[in-house]
């Protein structure tokens, strides 16, 4: 089969298009949230690794944070160990953590380092552990109790939220050109203690704490939705509440637009949400004129 060499004309015209975004995030810092769901599907998977490299190419600095939930789910299926949610959150306990840091900051971590690299980058795997990057505080929740319907709290075990990040290795690895890719696992801020933090939380962290011009969270869906299931291009911090407020946006989409209200309260200039399964979905959102997802901004 022959396959026919591209346009030079559409070539000269993609980039010519593109310029103008190069030169917006010259330098800049963008974080990728790259959800587990949205890790799932090979090709997706090298389509974002290309992504990663090429952005590093054209002089913005990618960090990566990824998920990794449904693997290990399985991984704790494998192993016999029960997994059980409160309040939207895996419950940790000491032989689970354990699993846990070995699947998101060992085997997941690596493969992602691996495809980045097969594709160009200079990716190095990290997690929030290291050189002290993220602290984190214990989560605490409260549900209501079904049958008596009082407010109780709910011991999630070794969960836990970022308290504060220190951007001194990140700094270090970007300015060493090479591409961070974090795992969302962190220590304790009153001793060795590992928890396991929510991958959105924790990238949220992280692009606030390194004032990212751009947090990108790729999951498995279009973007928010509203009533009429068509997809919202862009939202205000204030229009994200008040969607929350009126059922609009619902379920496991609450944690990731709260996630976009925290970062850009923390001097993100904007966050999306954006469906990693997309064919270069990331450079379809920073370097073209439609963009993808939805556009949360102050």
């Amino acid at each position: 089969m022959t396959v026919s060499a591209p346009d030079p004309h559409d070539t000269a015209r993609i980039l010519v298009e593109a310029l103008p975004y190069m030169q917006r995030y010259d330098a800049a810092t963008v974080v990728v949230k790259y959800g587990g769901n949205a890790m799932g599907d090979a090709d997706a998977a090298r389509w974002f690794a290309q992504d990663v490299a090429i952005l590093k190419e054209v002089g913005i600095n990618p960090v990566v944070v990824h998920g990794g939930g449904p693997q290990i789910g399985r991984m704790l299926d494998r192993l016999g160990i029960k997994s059980e949610f409160k309040a939207g959150l895996r419950v940790t306990d000491k032989a689970t953590v354990e699993i846990v840091e070995m699947i998101l900051a060992g085997s997941i971590n690596k493969q992602i380092v691996a495809s980045i690299n097969a594709e160009g980058g200079r990716a190095i795997g990290l997690s929030g552990k290291d050189g002290g990057m993220v602290a984190a505080r214990k989560v605490s929740r409260t549900i209501i109790n079904p049958d008596t319907r009082a407010e109780e709290v709910v011991d999630l075990g070794f969960v836990g939220e970022p308290e504060r990040v220190d951007r001194a290795v990140l700094d270090w690895v970007i300015a060493s050109d090479f591409i961070p890719v974090v795992a969302p696992v962190a220590t304790a801020v009153d001793g060795p203690q590992t928890y396991n933090v929510n991958a959105d939380t924790f990238a949220g962290a992280i692009a606030g704490a390194v004032k990212a011009k751009r947090l990108l969270m790729l999951t498995d869906v279009p973007g928010v939705l509203d009533r009429d299931k068509n997809l919202i291009q862009e939202l205000s911090v204030e229009e994200a509440r008040r969607l929350i407020a009126d059922g609009t946006i619902s379920g496991g989409m609450i944690p990731k637009v709260e996630t976009c209200i925290y970062a850009v309260e923390r001097g993100v200039e904007g966050v999306v949400i954006l469906d990693g399964k997309t064919p270069h979905a990331v450079l379809i959102e920073l370097l073209t004129p439609g963009g993808a997802g939805t556009l949360v901004t102050r």
